[in-house]
């Protein structure tokens, strides 16, 4: 397993939501765990997310949804990561994902999907775990 420093992380508010209090913690919880984390701000669209995750050589791309456009987003980046040949980045994702549907996005190839509330430590541990 990788030490934490070695752990480059992009943590993306695609879309229009504007709300990225949640992700501005998570991010500042990876650092204080030695990751390395690229935060690209608010309203990303999905070929910007790929486009930095592959200029910044991450491990993680972060996507924070709040706005339930998730189903969009979530594909677009999936399909946008296969055609650039990069499908090794490992997508985790945080917000507003409807309990029935996390097992779908799961085995499309999101690798994991935190909800409100997940302590900080349980999402560290689930990066260092995968890495």
């Amino acid at each position: 397993m990788p030490k934490k420093s070695n752990i480059r992380i992009l943590i993306a508010k695609p879309g229009l939501d504007g709300h990225d209090r949640g992700a501005k913690v998570v991010a500042r919880a990876l650092r204080d765990a030695g990751m390395e984390v690229i935060y690209t701000g608010l309203r990303q669209s999905p070929q910007d997310i790929v486009d930095a995750a592959i200029q910044e050589d991450v491990q993680f791309i972060g996507l924070s949804i709040l706005s339930g456009a998730h189903s969009h987003i979530f594909s677009e980046v999936l399909k946008l990561l296969e055609e650039a040949d990069a499908s090794d980045i490992k997508i985790i994702a945080g917000g507003i994902i409807p309990d029935n549907e996390k097992a779908v996005w799961e085995a499309k190839g999101i690798f994991a999907i935190f909800g409100p509330g997940t302590p900080t430590h349980e999402i560290v541990d689930y990066i260092v775990s995968n890495s």
